[in-house]
């Protein structure tokens, strides 16, 4: 993968940009590689170079990535005043619930329909996804879309104000509990360990809702990038992005390694019968 800047804005001009249309609501999705789909959803407040970079990681271990803009300005780097104007828009926003705890937001329903497109056009057992931040959580709500076989949660932080509860309602759990377990599926989760947005507290209470089937990783502050964006070296100011803005790219970093077990998650999960083969 060519080497590209982290602090310029990113023209994804190695993606194919989609118009899809889903149930009356538009949106732009890059698209890029071949196999299996992997659906990345971005962070806030955007897809910036670090998604992108993530994106591209996934499309070169062997599969089709997808990445739907949900929020912000494509490929922009994060700054102060624009990823503040993004959040507050996304926070008041029908389209996500970010104060609502026990409640999936609308947009869940819109990406679940993706994966299914995605599924039927690619092929393979199943798709992947990661939610990241804000979108974290979507990757467990989205399981309730039978495509759904990989699911990834980077320091899921919704509900903003309620850090020991999720915004999966019971039922939501209770089915996605009953389809782990059927199914012989996990589901993979990282934070930071001084994470304020999604701190020890909602990690047990995913653990307690899905039980072992909840595979939760907290890796140390120190290991976080010191060096990034804007935005989140003044709004955020703390370790948060696992694999995106606060990702040492070097062998053998904690984030690295994080990085390549979620690579391979999706290769056992998706690339199971090609592996088999081999």
């Amino acid at each position: 993968m060519p080497n590209r800047s982290m602090t310029r804005d990113d023209p994804l001009d190695d993606f194919d940009r989609r118009t899809i249309t889903i149930d009356a609501v538009t949106k732009s999705v890059y698209v890029a590689g071949t196999g299996p789909a992997v659906i990345v959803m971005p962070e806030m407040p955007g897809i910036s170079p670090h998604v992108a970079r993530f994106a591209r990681w996934v499309r070169d271990a062997g599969f089709t990535v997808f990445v739907p803009s949900l929020f912000g300005r494509d490929g922009a780097v994060p700054t102060v005043d624009e990823g503040l104007t993004v959040f507050k828009r996304a926070c008041v926003s029908a389209e996500f619930r970010a104060l609502a705890a026990d409640e999936p937001s609308p947009a869940v329903r819109w990406l679940r329909s993706l994966a299914a497109s995605a599924h039927v056009e690619c092929g393979g057992p199943g798709v992947g996804v990661i939610g990241m931040c804000f979108t974290g959580n979507f990757a467990l709500s989205m399981m309730l879309e039978p495509s759904v076989v990989a699911p990834v949660l980077a320091q899921p932080s919704l509900p903003l104000d309620r850090p020991d509860e999720t915004d999966s309602g019971p039922e939501e759990l209770e089915a996605v509990r009953s389809r782990l377990e059927a199914e012989d599926l996990t589901v993979l989760a990282y934070r930071f360990q001084g994470d304020p947005f999604c701190r020890a507290q909602r990690f047990a209470a995913y653990s307690k809702a899905l039980g072992e089937r909840f595979v939760g990783t907290v890796l140390p502050d120190e290991a976080a990038n010191a060096t990034t964006s804007p935005f989140f070296e003044h709004v955020i100011a703390n370790p948060h992005s696992v694999v995106t803005a606060h990702l040492v790219d070097e062998a053998g970093s904690p984030t690295t390694v994080a990085r390549d077990e979620i690579l391979l998650f999706f290769r056992e999960r998706l690339l199971a019968e090609r592996t088999s083969d081999q």
